[in-house]
């Protein structure tokens, strides 16, 4: 079962989520505003939030920023927008996945499953990874889940995590947007290259000392993205 937090001020959105979560065994707490919605991550303390962008008062991309602040808790967009300029929005506001309304019970399920999975890669093509990568100033714990820089741990998002993991489990190798798709957010859509795109737009601004010559996220034009030195 998870404790999950819907912000949702659409009363019939509401409901038939909330239902379906329930059905689903999850725990549920359903709020109408941004305002409420901050109160209950700290009363209920959620394992995950579906968060919708059009609210009244804060909005959900406000509430996004405010709940990253304090809190690396999964957020998964609910929006009936889905122009990219909203989703790359989103995105960089922190949250790990969005969902186009309107969506199924079994597509809502089936992205909170994937934003909750915190599980490494186990193998790379040269066999077993190493429990632990050192990279300059970086240390990566596989087992722990755990970054740190200069000795301090950083508190990454889990679509941050999940990617810095996976691409740091195969040094030098590149992967494609759809590869990083299908094996970090085990889903693909037409356009879902922007959760790609965005996520390493905020794991840089987090790890690299300088964005504009990343050392440990390096971009291949026209291709996709890889961790360190070719």
């Amino acid at each position: 079962m998870t404790r999950v937090l819907l912000i949702e001020d659409d009363p019939a959105v509401r409901h038939g989520v909330t239902l379906g979560l329930r059905r689903r065994g999850h725990e549920t707490e359903a709020v109408s505003t941004g305002e409420d919605g901050l109160e209950a991550l700290a009363s209920f303390a959620p394992e995950i939030v579906l968060l919708d962008l059009m609210l009244p008062g804060m909005s959900g991309l406000e509430v996004c920023r405010r709940v990253r602040e304090v809190s690396q808790v999964p957020i998964v967009i609910l929006s009936a927008r889905g122009d990219d300029m909203d989703v790359v929005v989103g995105l960089e506001a922190g949250a790990d996945d969005y969902v186009v309304k309107p969506a199924s019970g079994e597509l809502i399920e089936a992205r909170m499953r994937a934003v909750l999975r915190r599980v490494a890669p186990s193998q790379s093509a040269a066999g077993a990874v190493e429990a632990c990568t050192v990279a300059g100033d970086l240390r990566i714990d596989r087992q722990g889940l755990r970054v740190s820089k200069h000795g301090a741990e950083l508190s990454l998002a889990p679509s941050e995590l999940k990617l810095l993991l996976f691409l740091s489990a195969s040094p030098g190798q590149t992967f494609s947007r759809q590869q990083l798709l299908e094996y970090v957010w085990e889903h693909s859509y037409y356009g879902d290259a922007r959760l790609v795109d965005a996520c390493v737009m905020r794991l840089r601004a987090r790890i690299e000392d300088d964005q504009r010559k990343p050392r440990y996220i390096q971009t291949v034009r026209g291709f996709g993205y890889r961790f360190g030195p070719q």
